[in-house]
């Protein structure tokens, strides 16, 4: 991920996070599907999805102990 897309990122709020993460996991599930199906054409892209998954937790992990802190 480039620090430019990590600067959106930690832009929004934990709505909009929270948003994101489910996009990328019913993209996870089906970038699964086609591999199952031998019908991927990226498989590189699995493991960048399952990274931008981890960031986004990573942030709203953040969000809640600068809140708590708050």
């Amino acid at each position: 991920m480039k620090k430019t897309e990590l600067a959106k990122l930690r832009e929004l709020s934990n709505e909009e996070l929270g948003n994101k993460l489910e996009e990328l996991k019913s993209e996870l599930f089906r970038l699964r599907f086609q591999n199952a199906l031998n019908q991927l054409e990226n498989p590189m892209r699995l493991k960048a999805v399952r990274k931008e998954i981890a960031t986004v937790k990573m942030l709203q992990r953040q969000n809640e102990l600068n809140s708590a802190e708050a």
